[in-house]
């Protein structure tokens, strides 16, 4: 089967997260000149935003870059439509079901990789004629499921016949060797690299990712049914407090309503949604993107290597 460096032309077998108010064009063509596909996230922009930070990204790389769409948001089928008409080569999509978009991305040639958290909707798109399957671990930042990238993976390689892309709890060489070991044919990154020098996050955001324990990342929103896993702060213990009181889905929202704004633009650590992985406890320097995916993969190898000659 295809790494996924081959599968998407790009050098490292690595996907930038679709990380939303963080992975603009400027972003996303900086993480593909640095070896790894790019990823502009939609977010809840509109049709015309996203056209724009397109355009961006290609006057910035030359290299292969996507666009991730959020299925949740109400600009879906606009922005979908655009996708097609600016020429994007790859597609990933979470929060729900493409299915209606796909055969359109396919007669434009678009490679198309959907993030599930369960084999049942991994098996569902891959009839639908999906290039390959995000299979994502509740370890990751934002959006998360329930399953563990440990459990998730494996399952899902079984279960499908298309490549298996691993995401959840990815930043150094051990935990990129164990996603080989599980099935996957490369990884999806995320909260790694929101401490690169590229990354267009407020410095007060990055320096709490680098203060962070292992213990400091927290789920809100399991009540509702949209669980986000983001760093321990004031937002967050009055979020967890209200839903344990039973609060109303207004009342919730009143507490996060332009949270990651606040802590992506805005630097606010405190008020803010401050989304980020469980391996936000394993940063440690801001460093350029393509250091982190050079070190990132070497120490891959490194370590597929060293198990290689320890077992035989």
């Amino acid at each position: 089967m295809k790494k996924l460096n081959e599968l998407l032309g790009t050098e490292f077998p690595f996907i930038q997260g679709g990380m939303a108010n963080i992975a603009t064009g400027e972003f996303a063509a900086a993480c593909s000149n640095a070896g790894a596909l790019g990823m502009i996230a939609t977010g809840a922009w509109d049709g015309q935003r996203l056209r724009h930070e397109i355009r961006r990204a290609k006057e910035l790389t030359d290299k292969p870059f996507g666009v991730n769409l959020m299925l949740m948001n109400p600009c879906a089928d606009e922005i979908a439509q655009i996708i097609v008409e600016e020429g994007v080569q790859v597609v990933t999509t979470g929060a729900g079901n493409p299915g209606k978009y796909i055969p359109v991305w396919k007669d434009h040639g678009i490679k198309v990789l959907p993030v599930v958290a369960a084999t049942v909707l991994a098996r569902r798109l891959v009839r639908l004629g999906v290039d390959a399957v995000i299979a994502e671990g509740t370890e990751s930042g934002g959006h998360v499921g329930e399953m563990t990238t440990m459990a998730l993976v494996p399952q899902v390689a079984d279960a499908v016949d298309v490549p298996v892309v691993a995401a959840g709890g990815i930043a150094d060489g051990r935990q990129l060797a164990a996603a080989f070991a599980l099935g996957a044919c490369g990884t999806q990154v995320g909260t790694c690299l929101l401490v690169s020098r590229e990354c267009p996050i407020h410095e007060n955001y990055k320096q709490a990712l680098l203060k962070a324990k292992d213990s400091d990342t927290t789920v809100t929103g399991r009540s509702i049914g949209g669980p986000v896993r983001v760093l321990k702060n004031h937002m967050a213990r009055q979020y967890l407090l209200l839903e344990k009181q039973g609060a109303s889905l207004e009342e919730l929202e009143k507490v996060t309503l332009g949270g990651l704004r606040r802590a992506v633009l805005e630097g606010d650590t405190e008020n803010g949604s401050v989304m980020a992985g469980q391996v936000a406890g394993m940063l440690r320097e801001i460093r350029p993107l393509r250091q982190i995916f050079e070190e990132l993969y070497a120490g891959g190898q490194a370590v597929l290597e060293a198990v290689k000659q320890e077992w035989q």
